[in-house]
């Protein structure tokens, strides 16, 4: 005679657990479909859990639930440019954009439905939340450039480079993560460098500032 194995006790997820449960079900699949093509019954199938659940820790439906994925991916998204002001800008900023592509690489879904634009679901606040995380990545940028008082070229360089990189990771996952996540850090960097050169042509202030990279400040 054979003992089958325990049967494992079931344990009810917390609040806080259930809530994370439905976000990361909700934003893996507003990830690969467009909003308006979700429902909650779809939402509720991916997460295992019924409709009314659902309903219970969002009741505004899917929008509440859409704008509340946003929110969750762009926090976790904005802790990515938290960096010691330490050592030069540059070294910095590439350690900034190893969390970040390692981000893309771990929460692709996320990140896809963070930047997925287009949706008539989007409102002002869900276009607030993702405007949010290039601003909250600007103003990191320029204080770990020691650039207090940017002027209006600097501050359209930087957001233009922001908009280039999160351009470049969408590509990135298209194209099976390829080049390697180093590589392309890299070439971001390089490129950070070369459109604030473009820019220096014109802009006194962005001249001094890659005249302090250049030599290492």
């Amino acid at each position: 005679m054979t003992s089958s194995a325990p049967t494992p006790a079931y344990r009810r997820l917390s609040v806080e657990e259930r809530r994370s449960q439905l976000l990361d079900a909700a934003l893996s699949l507003f990830a690969h479909r467009l909003p308006e093509d979700v429902s909650l019954d779809d939402v509720a199938e991916a997460a295992g859990v019924s409709r009314p659940l659902v309903y219970r820790y969002f009741p505004g439906g899917k929008q509440q639930l859409y704008e509340a994925a946003l929110r969750s991916a762009a926090e976790e998204l904005q802790k990515c440019f938290d960096e010691p002001h330490e050592g030069p800008p540059l070294p910095r900023l590439a350690r900034a954009l190893d969390r970040y592509l390692d981000f893309v690489d771990h929460h692709d879904a996320g990140f896809s439905a963070l930047l997925q634009g287009g949706s008539v679901v989007e409102t002002s606040r869900t276009t607030a939340t993702v405007d949010g995380v290039r601003r909250a990545a600007a103003e990191h940028i320029m204080r770990h450039l020691e650039v207090t008082d940017p002027g209006p070229r600097l501050r359209m360089t930087v957001r233009m480079w922001i908009t280039a990189v999160e351009a470049a990771s969408l590509i990135w996952l298209d194209e099976d993560k390829q080049p390697p996540a180093g590589e392309l850090r890299d070439w971001l960097v390089e490129q950070f460098v070369a459109v604030l050169s473009v820019t220096a042509r014109r802009d006194p202030q962005t001249s001094a500032l890659v005249e302090a990279l250049a030599a290492g400040g």
